[in-house]
């Protein structure tokens, strides 16, 4: 089976409804995402110089929003990589599993909502680099 790459992942647009009171928009599973939504997270207070992320998983597919402020995703298939600015809450991407992604150049006050098709689980993780290009060949 080929893996997933980088023009696998797609920025999803979510819609935005808004009256004269807030905005609001809707994140909901197999609907709004390829995948039903099993665990939630997000990450805060990031200083702008620092990176998040850098692993892949083998199983589990993630959705990010940079639910305040902005953030890049990079994204590596082992070939390629491409990067994705994330600016607007209604606005997210998805990486399926056997993608390498990092976060990287957070603005002031960013938080990335991270929403996984997965429950927590060690052994989906590949956290070094070396381990993920070998783990795809």
């Amino acid at each position: 089976m080929n893996k997933p790459t980088v023009f696998d992942c797609a920025v999803i647009g979510l819609g935005k409804y808004y009256d004269e009171r807030s905005s609001l928009t809707v994140v909901e599973s197999d609907i709004s995402l390829p995948f039903s939504v099993q665990r939630v997270f997000y990450l805060y207070d990031i200083p702008g110089s620092e990176s998040r992320g850098a692993h892949a998983h083998r199983n589990c597919h993630q959705f990010l929003i940079a639910a305040s402020g902005a953030f890049e995703v990079v994204l590596d298939d082992g070939k390629v990589k491409r990067t994705v600015q994330l600016t607007q809450p209604y606005y997210g991407v998805h990486i399926p599993p056997s993608v390498w992604a990092y976060e990287q150049a957070f603005s002031s006050n960013s938080i990335c909502l991270v929403l996984a098709s997965e429950k927590y689980d060690v052994a989906d993780y590949i956290r070094n680099y070396e381990e993920f290009l070998e783990w795809i060949r």
